[in-house]
């Protein structure tokens, strides 16, 4: 057996289901005086396995608690097997999580839990960013009037958007603060819910939906500060400006934004 085929037998006998090494992996090696192959093997498939699930439930708490202990291990087991680790750090495990899950359980319950696991992926992206260089309210009110009209943004590296259709922010919520756990409901209109950064904190608050367009439309569709204030006119009349300087204000204030170029 070649380095590179032994390499690959000892990844497929831990990714696979049983702790029973092939013969020809075990044959490759040799036990201790009081540990046989096989036992040894069978510790080390079983630990790398308990660590893979340690992590994704660590990534996934408020998936964990909605399952329990076995279905929930059942499915990350099912999700790790269908894609294994690639890289060398486990804090990238579990960032497909969420569309294994809506294509491994029916839509009733896939489609709910994929978009929890959504917004529990958003706060580990949202914690781990990179700082970037976010907008201040002193920057802004040394900003010139001249430059107020083509004012264009875009959001904090560490900013997650997530529109959620069911109520996963209170599932979420209630583990948070280990409250009695709501049952799974649709909403009857979608939230725009922000996750994001500050003092090395995750924040969140949901959008309501005149604030959400707004700021996709600044963030996203890369509008200027005019060209809002000129949208906003047709809802707002003359208090448009206000309006979007309230706005921009409070995304400003919560670090939200940096200045696009």
């Amino acid at each position: 057996m070649s380095l590179n085929e032994w390499q690959q037998a000892f990844e497929q006998y831990l990714l696979g289901q049983s702790a029973t090494a092939a013969p020809a992996l075990i044959g490759s090696l040799i036990g201790g005086p009081s540990l046989d192959v096989s036992g040894g093997l069978a510790i080390y498939h079983n630990a790398y396995q308990a660590r893979l699930l340690e992590v994704l439930r660590g990534d996934y708490p408020t998936v964990h608690h909605w399952l329990g202990d076995e279905e929930f291990d059942q499915l990350a087991l099912a999700y790790v097997r269908q894609s294994p680790s690639a890289h060398f750090s486990l804090r990238w495990l579990g960032r497909g999580f969420a569309q294994f899950i809506s294509r491994h359980l029916v839509p009733e319950q896939g489609a709910p839990l994929a978009e929890l696991a959504q917004l529990e992926w958003a706060f580990t992206l949202a914690f781990d960013a990179h700082n970037g260089m976010p907008l201040t309210l002193e920057q802004m009110a040394r900003l010139p009037p001249v430059e107020w009209p083509g004012l264009r943004v875009q959001r904090h590296p560490s900013v997650q958007l997530l529109e959620c259709h069911y109520n996963s922010l209170a599932l979420w919520q209630a583990v948070k603060a280990q409250t009695e756990f709501p049952g799974s409901h649709r909403l009857p209109i979608a939230e725009t819910c922000l996750v994001w950064r500050a003092d090395r904190q995750c924040q969140y608050r949901s959008l309501a939906g005149p604030e959400a367009w707004a700021f996709c439309a600044m963030v996203e569709g890369r509008w200027s500060f005019s060209e809002l204030c000129c949208e906003l006119a047709v809802t707002y009349s003359e208090e448009a400006p206000l309006q979007a300087a309230t706005w921009l204000k409070q995304w400003v204030h919560d670090g939200l934004l940096q200045r696009r170029v």
